[in-house]
C-alpha cells in the first residue's frame, strides 16, 4: 500500500453519503471523534493517523454494546476458522479491541500459496471489518444483524437455498425478489439470510474452486474468476448457497456448493503478476504471437518454453479420458489458430478462467505430440506454466459489481447486481456466427440466417427422411425451465431447446433463471416433433458459460425420470443421432409417469426407451467411434450434431388413459346423427331415423397416412402403446386388455394360424399374458349407442330427444405385430422352444434360468442377457415387471384339450347370491394328475402327463373370476390346468365319478374352476404317436349353414352389414338388448345372424369387414323359406381375423356412358327388417338399380339405391313421387330388362312404364358415377362351361362391387 493512501476507499465517493443519515450515529459515539468530522471517511483523514499506521491497523472503537460483542465475536471466529489455515498464531480479541497489542502482533511465518507480503492477525481482522464498513451504505456502522458462519456449520445446518448479500437494504431485497418472481411466473425468489462466508480460495480436485476455513471447505462457484484470487482469504459480500439435492444439484453428490455473486473482497491480495515477471522468478523472457507460436509446432525447438498471447477463440469442455483430466482451449490471432492443451491437474481450474472472447497470455508451453490427432503437435500447458489476462473484464465486472451495490439507488443497484434485467436477456440474446459480427434476432417459426458454408441448410433425402446440416452460432439467454436434468435437457427464453447430452454432465446443474452464454454451439431446426421447433446442442467444441446466477429458489427436485442420467451413457455407448437421442428422452419421461412404479421399475425406464427407440426407427449401432479430438481441434469442424435427420412422421407415445379420453371426447363431437343416416334419410319415418342412429362406429387406424381423416386431432402422427397384456380385469369382458399405470383398455386380437398359411385366429396362447409389449399397428374402435325419440329428421340437432347415450372403446391389433419388451416366464419358454424345433438357439432367449431337476423354481431370477452382438441389439439390461406369481408354490395339474366352450352368459350362481357370469367348457383329458413343486408353466409334456389308453370328458365350469380365462381357451388346443397350493391330485377330479367299476357312465363329469387356478397353453403338446385326436365339431362356411340340415350349426363368416335391435318394451333402459349381424363367405352367399344380448355381455368387434367364429348357433327358417340363424344360451362369438379397418370405404369417380350397359338390372322392392322375437319391425320403400360395367379388363357391379335412382333414371319429381305411391301399393316388382329390342308380354302398366325408363334415351347418356368399393368381397372361384359336348372349368375373378354415392351428369 502506497504511503499516506487510505486502503482501497475512492475519496470522491463521500458525496454519494446522504448527510441526513448520520442520524443513525449512537450520540454516545461523537464524542471520539475530532471536532467537525464526519461520520463518513473523511478524504483527509490520514493527518491524523500516526506515520506508518494505516486505516487496516488502527483500531477500532465500537459504537455500543452490540458493536463491541459483535466485534469480539467476529475476531474469535477469524482466529479461530481463518487464522488457523494461516501459519501463525492469533492474538486475544479483547486486546485488539482496545489496541493495546498492536506492535506485538507477529508477522506470518508463511502464506497459503504465493503471498507475497506479510500479513499480521489483527490485520487481517480489522482487514475484514473494513471491507465490510466499505459494503455498507454508512461505513461507522456494524451489522450487528448478521454473523459469521463456518462452512461446515453451512454444509450440516442449511438445508434450504438462500441468499446472502450485505449491502442490500429490505426494500432493496423486496424489489429484487419481485422482480425475479415476474419474471419466471410460479418460481419463489431466494430467501435472504444474515450469513457472512470468509475463507480462502484454493484449486479442488478436478479444477473446481473450493472455499475453505478451518472447520472444510465447499465447492464455489465463480462468474469470471480471476488468477489472482487463488489461494488468497476472502470475505464473501454476495453469495447464494444450494443444499444437497436442490434443483440444479445432482443427486449423487454429497454436498451443496456456494455461488459467489460478483468478486470476493480480496483481504490479503498477492503480488500483481505483469508480463515482465511470474512467481518464482520465472519471468516471460520472450512474448510470442499465434502466428508466431503456430511456427514453433512444426519446427519443435528443444529446451523452449514460449510464451504465447492472443484472443481466446474456443473453449473445449473438461474431459475425463482413462482417469486422467484435461481439456482444450485455442488461441486465435492474424487467423491463426493454435490448440493448447492444459493437462497438468494443477493447471485445471484455467477452464473457468478462460472465456471465449478473453485476451489472454499463457507462458512456459511446450510441443508436444497429441496421439490419436491428424494435426499431431500442439501445445502443452507445464507445471510451470501460468495464465495472465491482459483485459479488464474482472476488473470491471467487480467495480460495476461493488459499486451497483453502494452507490446506486435501489432500481439502478439491482440491475447492476444481475448484469441485466430478465426481459432484457430475451430481447437482447443473439445468435451470432462464428468470427463474425452480424447479429440476428432468433425466431422460434424459421431457422436463422446463413452466414457460413458450413452453415449451410442443405437437404439430403435418404429414405424418404430429410438430413439437414446444423448451423454454429453463438446465443446468450436465460433458462426458463429444466426438461430433464439428467438427460441435459433445458428450455432457454420460454421457447429454444438447449440439449447438452453430447458433452461431459456439468458440474453445478443449471437452474431455472441461470443466464448462459453458448459459444459454437450448433442450432438445429425441429429435430424432433416433442421439443420446442429452435434447439441448441453443444458438441465436445462448444462452450457453455454461467453469465449470472440465479435468482430463484429451485422447486422440489423433478422426478420425472430419475435415472435419466443413463440416457447420455447410452448415447455415448451408441452414438446415437440427437434427434434419435431427444425422441428417447421425451419418451422416458412419458413411460416414467405411465408405468412407474405400478407395472416398471424406476430403474427400467430408460433402457426401456432405448429398446422402444431402436425399435421404432429400426436403427442399430452406428459404424464407427467418436473421434473426440478431431471433434474438438479439426477445421472445418465435423461432429454427429453436424448433420441431422427430421422425421415429422415419428411415432408418438400414448397412455392408455390419454388414448381412451381422447376417443371418448371425439367419439360425439365429430359425428352429427344426420351423417348416420343412409341417402335419402330426410325422408325416412321415426322408427327408421331412430334405428338408423341407434348404433354407429368409428375406427381409426395407428398411422394416420393409411387412412387420414378430416378433423382427426388425436392422430398428428403414428401412434405408439406400451403396456402389459392381462386378462381382464372385470369379469364382463370378453377381451384381453392392455395396462399400463394410467388405466387399461380392451384388445380384439387375433394371430397367426399354424395350420392355414397366412391366415388368422383367435388369441389362445396364455404365454402373452405378463409380457410387457409395444403396439404400434393397431385400430382404435368407438362403438356408439344412443336410445332416442327422434320424431322427424329435422330434430336431429335437438339432444332432448336423446334418452341414453353411451359408447365402448377398444382396440384391434394382431399379436404378430406386437414388440416384446419384456417377456414373461412363459413366454420365454415359449420362444426357446420354437428355437430348438427350429434349430436356431440363441444366448438371446436365454432370459431366464433354466429350471433345475426335480421342479425346483428358478423362474424367479432372470439371467442377464449376454453382451450384445455385433449388429448393434437392444442393451444387455433386463427389464422386469415384478416378481411371478406362484413360481416356487406346490401345484397339481393336468393337460387338456377343448372340444367346444359355451358362451358367457348371466346364470343364476349356486350360492343363491343373484346372477354371476358364468360358462362351461368341453375339454378331454389327455393323462393322469401330476403333483409338482413349482409351477410347471408352459414347457414341454412330461411322459407321465400322458396316457395312450385314457381319455376321459371333463365340463369345465367357469364362473365369476375364472370367467377371465374364456377369451384364451379356444377349441383345438392344448393347455396345461394347474391348481396351486395343493399336492392333493383329487382337486382337479371332476364330480360325479364313480368309483364303482360295474357302473358304465353316460354323462360327463363336472369341475368348478377355481379363481386361483391357472391355464397354460402348450403350443407343441404331442409326444406320442399313437395319440388319438377327437377333433372339434366341423366348422362350416354360410354356403354350407344354407345347405345343412342340422339344427345346432358352428360356422365361420365375414360379417358385411349390423343392425341394432332394441326391445323399447323391456327395463334395460339404453342397453341394446339385439344385435342383426348380416355375414358372408367368399362365394358371396349372405346370411343373417340374430344375437340377444339380453342376458349376456356385449362382445366387442362385430364390426363389418371382422371375421366371426359362430359356435352353438340355431338354424332356423322363416315363413318364406329364407335360412336364419338366432343364438341360444350356449352360442358364443369370437373374432377369428381383424378386417381392413377401412370398412366404410373411401369415394372414388367413375366415368361411364349409359348406352354400353347392357343389360341393365333394376331391382324396385321393400325391404323388411325382421328379428327371431319380432322385436321391432321396419317397413320402407328401397330402390335398388344394379348397373353392370364391363371394358374387357374386367367387371364391376355399380349399385344405386335411394333418392340417387330418380336422378339416374331422368325422373321428374312428380314421376319419383307417383312411382313411390305405386310401390307402397304394390309391394314389391322386379325389373329385368334386356335391350331395346325386347318386348315385355306383361299387361302391368307398372312394369311397362319401368321397362320404357330404363331402355329410354334419357337413361342412356354419360354419367359421372362417385362410388365406394364394398368390402364383401370374393376371393376367384372355379366356374363351369359346356361347349358342345365338353366341359371347361376356369378361374372367374368376382366382379367389383361398387356402391354409388354421387351422380353428375357433368
Amino acid at each position: 500500500m502506497e504511503p499516506g493512501r487510505t486502503p482501497d476507499i475512492d475519496p470522491g465517493r463521500t458525496r454519494h453519503i446522504d448527510p441526513g443519515r448520520t442520524r443513525h450515529i449512537d450520540p454516545g459515539r461523537t464524542r471520539h471523534m475530532e471536532p467537525g468530522r464526519t461520520p463518513d471517511i473523511d478524504p483527509g483523514r490520514t493527518r491524523h493517523m500516526e506515520p506508518g499506521r494505516t486505516r487496516d491497523t488502527e483500531p477500532l472503537t465500537p459504537g455500543g454494546q452490540a458493536e463491541a460483542t459483535w466485534l469480539k465475536h467476529t475476531f474469535t471466529f477469524i482466529s479461530e476458522h481463518l487464522r488457523p489455515v494461516l501459519p501463525g498464531p492469533a492474538p486475544p480479541a479483547d486486546d485488539i479491541l482496545t489496541g493495546e497489542s498492536a506492535n506485538q502482533l507477529p508477522e506470518l511465518c508463511g502464506v497459503i500459496s504465493q503471498l507475497t507480503r506479510c500479513v499480521s492477525g489483527d490485520q487481517l481482522s480489522v482487514c475484514v471489518v473494513r471491507r465490510i464498513q466499505e459494503l455498507l451504505c454508512v461505513s461507522h456502522t456494524l451489522p450487528v444483524s448478521y454473523r459469521f458462519v463456518s462452512v461446515s456449520e453451512l454444509l450440516t445446518r442449511q438445508h434450504l437455498s438462500c441468499a446472502s448479500n450485505l449491502s442490500w437494504s429490505t426494500n432493496q431485497q423486496r424489489t429484487w425478489a419481485r422482480e425475479a418472481e415476474l419474471c419466471l411466473p410460479g418460481h419463489r425468489a431466494l430467501p435472504r439470510v444474515s450469513l457472512l462466508l470468509i475463507g480462502c480460495l484454493t484449486e479442488g480436485r478436478g479444477g473446481e474452486w473450493r472455499l475453505v476455513d478451518a472447520s472444510g471447505s465447499v465447492r464455489c462457484e465463480v462468474l469470471s474468476p480471476s488468477p489472482d484470487w487463488l489461494n488468497c482469504p476472502v470475505f464473501l459480500p454476495h453469495w447464494n448457497y444450494i443444499p444437497h439435492n436442490a434443483q440444479g444439484q445432482a443427486q449423487n453428490q454429497d454436498e451443496g456448493y456456494v455461488e459467489l455473486i460478483g468478486s470476493p473482497a480480496l483481504l490479503c491480495p498477492s503480488t500483481e503478476q505483469g508480463l515482465a515477471a511470474g512467481p518464482g522468478g520465472a519471468g516471460l523472457s520472450r512474448v510470442v504471437g499465434v502466428r508466431e507460436a503456430a511456427g514453433l509446432l512444426d519446427s519443435r525447438p528443444r529446451g523452449q518454453r514460449p510464451s504465447v498471447c492472443g484472443q481466446v477463440g474456443v473453449v473445449c469442455p473438461l474431459l475425463v479420458v482413462g482417469g486422467a483430466a484435461f481439456f482444450f482451449f485455442s488461441l486465435t490471432g492474424d487467423r491463426v489458430v493454435l490448440p493448447v492443451l492444459v493437462k497438468d491437474s494443477s493447471r485445471l481450474w484455467w477452464s473457468q478462467c478462460v472465456c471465449v472472447g478473453q485476451s489472454v497470455c499463457v507462458t512456459a508451453l511446450r510441443v508436444c505430440v497429441l496421439r490419436g490427432w491428424r494435426g499431431n503437435n500442439v501445445l502443452c500447458v507445464t507445471d510451470q506454466s501460468e495464465i495472465h489476462t491482459t483485459d479488464t473484464h474482472t476488473q470491471e465486472h467487480t467495480q460495476e459489481h461493488t459499486q451497483g451495490h453502494t452507490h446506486t439507488q435501489e432500481h439502478r443497484h439491482t440491475q447492476e447486481h444481475t448484469h441485466t434485467q430478465e426481459h432484457r436477456h430475451t430481447q437482447e440474446h443473439t445468435h451470432t456466427q462464428e468470427h463474425t459480427q452480424g447479429h440476428t434476432d432468433l425466431q422460434a417459426d424459421m431457422p436463422p440466417p446463413l452466414m457460413t458454408s458450413h452453415g449451410d441448410e442443405r437437404d439430403v433425402v435418404q429414405s424418404a427422411v430429410r438430413m439437414k446440416q446444423s448451423t454454429v452460432i453463438s446465443y446468450q439467454g436465460t433458462v426458463t425451465e429444466v426438461v430433464s436434468e439428467g438427460a441435459g435437457l433445458y428450455v432457454i427464453d420460454r421457447k429454444v431447446g438447449l440439449c447438452l447430452a453430447y458433452q461431459p454432465s456439468l458440474r453445478r446443474k443449471l437452474r431455472v433463471g441461470d443466464t448462459v452464454q453458448l459459444h459454437h454451439v450448433h442450432f438445429l431446426y425441429r429435430p424432433c416433433p416433442d421439443f420446442p421447433p429452435s434447439m441448441l446442442c453443444t458438441c465436445l467444441r462448444s462452450s457453455l458459460r454461467v453469465a449470472a446466477f440465479s435468482r430463484v429458489g429451485g422447486r422440489s427436485p423433478d422426478l420425472t425420470c430419475p435415472s435419466d442420467g443413463a440416457l447420455p451413457r447410452l448415447l455415448l455407448e451408441k452414438n446415437m443421432g440427437v434427434s434419435e437421442y431427444l425422441w428417447t428422452c421425451h419418451l422416458s419421461s412419458q413411460l416414467t409417469h405411465s408405468l412407474v412404479p405400478s407395472v416398471l421399475r424406476q430403474q427400467c425406464v430408460c433402457v426401456l426407451a432405448w429398446k422402444l427407440m431402436e425399435c421404432v426407427w429400426r436403427r442399430g449401432r452406428r459404424g464407427g467411434r467418436r473421434d473426440i479430438y478431431s471433434e474438438m481441434l479439426d477445421e472445418p469442424h465435423t461432429c454427429p450434431l453436424t448433420q441431422y435427420r427430421v422425421d415429422p412422421g415419428v411415432h408418438q407415445y400414448l397412455s392408455v388413459s390419454e388414448l381412451t379420453q381422447s376417443l371418448q371426447s371425439e367419439s360425439w363431437s365429430l359425428v352429427p346423427l344426420s351423417s348416420l343416416l343412409p341417402p335419402g334419410g330426410s325422408s325416412l319415418t321415426r322408427s327408421q331415423i331412430n334405428t338408423a342412429v341407434s348404433w354407429s362406429c368409428r375406427t381409426l387406424t395407428s398411422d394416420p397416412r393409411n387412412s387420414p381423416q378430416s378433423g382427426d386431432s388425436l392422430r398428428q402422427r403414428p401412434l405408439l402403446l406400451v403396456g402389459v397384456l392381462e386378462l381382464p380385469s372385470q369379469t364382463s369382458e370378453q377381451t384381453l386388455q392392455l395396462r399400463d399405470g394410467t388405466g387399461a383398455v380392451a384388445c380384439v386380437s387375433t394371430e397367426t394360424s399354424e395350420e392355414e398359411e397366412g391366415g388368422q385366429r383367435a388369441a389362445f396362447n396364455s404365454a402373452w399374458i405378463g409380457c410387457l409389449v409395444c403396439v404400434h399397428q393397431f385400430t382404435m374402435v368407438m362403438e356408439r349407442f344412443i336410445q332416442s325419440e327422434f320424431p322427424s329428421y329435422e330434430h336431429l340437432d335437438q339432444e332432448k330427444y336423446i334418452t341414453h347415450k353411451d359408447h365402448r372403446i377398444y382396440l384391434q391389433f394382431s399379436l404378430d405385430h406386437l414388440h416384446i419388451l419384456s417377456p414373461s416366464v412363459a413366454m420365454v419358454t415359449h420362444v426357446r422352444q420354437r428355437e430348438e424345433e427350429s434349430g436356431d438357439v440363441t444366448g438371446r432367449s436365454k432370459t431366464v434360468e433354466e429350471e433345475s431337476e426335480g421342479g425346483q423354481p428358478a423362474g424367479r431370477k432372470r439371467r442377464r442377457r449376454e453382451e450384445e452382438d455385433e449388429t448393434g441389439s437392444s442393451p444387455s439390461v433386463t427389464v422386469a415387471t415384478g416378481p411371478v406369481d406362484g413360481a416356487s408354490r406346490p401345484c397339481v395339474s393336468m393337460v387338456i384339450r377343448v372340444q367346444q366352450k359355451e358362451g358367457v352368459a348371466w346364470r343364476n350362481s349356486e350360492a343363491g347370491a343373484g346372477l354371476t357370469l358364468s360358462s362351461s367348457v368341453r375339454v378331454a383329458v389327455i393323462g393322469p394328475v401330476v403333483s409338482w413343486r413349482a409351477d410347471p408353466k408352459n414347457r414341454p409334456m412330461t411322459e407321465r402327463e400322458t396316457e395312450k389308453d385314457r381319455e376321459d370328458k371333463v365340463i369345465l365350469v367357469l364362473s365369476g373370476v375364472s370367467t377371465r380365462w374364456f377369451p384364451l381357451l379356444q377349441p383345438g388346443c392344448f393347455y396345461r390346468l394347474i391348481a396351486a397350493n395343493t399336492q392333493d391330485p383329487s382337486v382337479l377330479i371332476g364330480s360325479g365319478v364313480s368309483g364303482c367299476s360295474r357302473l358304465e357312465l353316460h354323462s360327463d363329469s363336472t369341475l368348478q374352476v377355481r379363481s386361483d387356478w391357472r391355464f397354460h397353453t402348450l403350443t407343441r403338446p404331442l409326444l406320442l404317436h399313437t395319440y388319438r385326436q377327437a377333433l372339434p365339431p366341423p366348422v362350416l362356411t354360410v354356403s354350407g349353414v344354407l345347405d345343412s340340415r342340422s339344427e345346432l350349426v358352428y360356422f365361420q363368416a365375414l360379417v358385411s352389414d349390423r343392425i341394432s335391435l332394441n326391445d323399447r318394451t323391456s327395463d334395460s333402459g339404453g342397453t341394446h338388448t339385439g344385435v342383426r349381424l348380416t355375414v358372408c363367405d367368399q362365394t358371396g352367399r349372405s346370411l343373417q345372424v340374430y344375437l340377444d344380448l339380453s342376458h349376456t355381455p356385449y362382445p366387442p368387434g362385430l364390426l363389418p369387414s371382422n371375421t366371426l367364429l359362430l359356435s352353438g348357433f340355431q338354424r332356423r327358417v322363416s315363413r318364406t323359406g329364407s335360412v336364419y340363424c338366432s343364438s341360444l344360451p350356449v352360442s358364443s362369438v369370437t373374432v377369428v381375423a381383424v378386417g381392413d379397418s377401412s370398412w366404410s370405404g373411401a369415394a372414388a369417380s367413375v366415368g361411364v356412358g349409359l348406352h354400353s350397359l347392357v343389360p341393365v338390372l333394376s331391382v324396385v322392392q321393400p325391404r323388411r327388417s325382421f328379428s327371431p322375437k319380432q322385436i321391432s319391425v321396419c317397413v320402407c320403400v328401397c330402390v335398388l338399380i344394379r348397373l353392370v360395367i364391363d371394358d374387357g379388363t374386367g367387371e364391376a357391379h355399380i349399385w344405386f339405391s335411394g333418392v340417387l335412382v330418380r336422378p339416374l333414371l331422368g325422373l321428374a319429381d312428380s314421376q319419383w313421387e307417383g312411382l313411390q305411391r305405386a310401390l307402397r301399393v304394390r309391394g314389391h316388382i322386379r325389373v329385368y330388362p334386356r335391350g331395346r329390342s325386347l318386348v315385355s308380354d306383361s299387361a302391368d302398366p307398372l312394369l311397362h312404364f319401368l321397362l320404357c325408363v330404363c331402355s329410354s334415351d334419357a337413361v342412356c347418356r354419360q354419367l359421372c358415377l362417385t362410388c365406394r368399393r364394398d368390402v364383401r368381397w370374393r376371393s376367384a372361384e372355379m366356374k363351369r362351361f359346356s361347349r358342345g359336348d365338353r366341359d371347361f372349368m376356369t378361374r372367374m375373378t368376382p366382379p367389383l362391387q361398387l356402391t354409388c354415392l354421387h351422380v353428375s351428369t357433368d
